[in-house]
């Protein structure tokens, strides 16, 4: 592998940032962006001093054959095919959350890599905070024991990503606040090593839906006829085959106080807690953030305040150097295909059991 190596992006909205300052924090190159809309691709080439842009990725990776890396930034619906593409095209391909709109999508891309030997991952920046490696390092050290069960809250009062853009039209997004909030849950799992879903228990709603108090300050400009037919709030219960439990709850609109980010996990010989709270819904600068370890000691309960460097851009630059530092044999990932296809069955199984309104088992 040359140890200079060289990015295409393909979508260039506001996500793109992270990538493109993400690579150039590892001394990658970005030398070429695609987007659909040439005026935004032009925006972002501009702002960064990338040397091409294309309104087709395929037409991208034809002139661009040198690239070795391509993130993909567009609308759920489309990860799994651009990132099959490129797989097939011999690139390795950093993906945003989440992976797919379902899980047959999801295995279909860890296919695609294995078949081409290359590396794919997924933009779960959230692993990449310092807190989370903090955390993580108890857990592996064995201090937590084994997670028996965890509680995973991505909860928004007024969170709404606009009315009628791609977030909101199930053809596009495979969903609402269950598959765009899906972090929390990723986190949860990845504590408690991602074992074998079983089964599910869940039920969505679509409070709000349509109400403009409940959006967002940030997101996708209304559409003048707005399609919103996914849910705003969902919440599960997750058994696996190791007889673990995990409760997730995510909500866009829902009558929550505040903004909250959280998993809290409780095992055999400690537990913990991970958690943001917002003053405003959507406003990372309003945020404080907790990270503890609960135990006994001496006889006594004791709580553990973990401090560590703030990440105030989330883990998600880490998240890229990340995926350049394991193309280039630095460093293990921090995500993995046969992680994303388990986490894309639960998802499945939470709109199947809400749909049934009874346990459905994870396929």
């Amino acid at each position: 592998m040359k140890q200079k190596l060289i990015a295409g992006i393909v979508g260039a909205g506001t996500i793109s940032d992270y990538h493109i300052r993400g690579y150039i924090g590892a001394k990658v190159s970005v030398e070429a962006i695609a987007d659909i809309d040439s005026k935004r691709a032009r925006a972002q080439a501009q702002k960064y001093k990338i040397k091409r842009t294309f309104g087709d990725y395929k037409e991208m990776l034809e002139q661009c054959p040198h690239i070795d890396l391509v993130s993909i930034c567009v609308p759920n619906k489309y990860h799994a095919e651009t990132a099959i593409y490129c797989l097939n095209s011999g690139k390795n391909v950093f993906c945003e959350k989440p992976p797919s709109v379902n899980a047959k999508e999801a295995e279909e891309m860890k296919k695609a890599a294995e078949k081409n030997k290359k590396i794919l991952m997924f933009d779960f920046n959230n692993r990449a905070r310092p807190e989370i490696q903090a955390l993580m390092s108890y857990i592996r050290a064995g201090e937590i024991g084994t997670i028996n069960s965890a509680q995973a809250l991505w909860i928004r009062r007024c969170g709404i990503p606009g009315f009628g853009g791609w977030f909101t039209r199930k053809s596009l997004s495979g969903g609402g606040s269950a598959i765009d909030l899906i972090h929390s849950m990723d986190l949860a799992l990845y504590f408690m090593g991602f074992p074998e879903p079983e089964w599910v228990l869940a039920q969505t709603f679509r409070d709000f839906s349509e109400n403009p108090a409940f959006k967002g300050p940030w997101g996708i400009p209304d559409a003048k006829d707005p399609v919103v037919d996914v849910e705003t709030s969902s919440h599960a219960f997750i058994s696996f085959r190791t007889g673990q439990v995990l409760f997730s709850r995510s909500s866009w609109a829902e009558m929550n106080k505040r903004e909250e980010v959280s998993v809290t996990f409780q095992g055999t010989r400690g537990g913990g807690m991970i958690k943001r709270l917002f003053a405003r819904d959507g406003i990372d600068e309003t945020a404080v953030d907790t990270c503890e370890l609960y135990t006994m000691e001496n006889g006594y309960p004791v709580n553990r305040r973990i401090i560590v460097e703030p990440d105030k851009k989330m883990g998600r630059e880490k998240s890229v150097r990340n995926f350049v530092d394991t193309v280039l044999g630095r460093e293990e990932p921090l995500s993995n295909p046969e992680q994303a296809v388990a986490l894309m069955r639960i998802i499945d199984a939470i709109y199947d059991s809400s749909k049934s309104r009874k346990p459905e088992n994870v396929k």
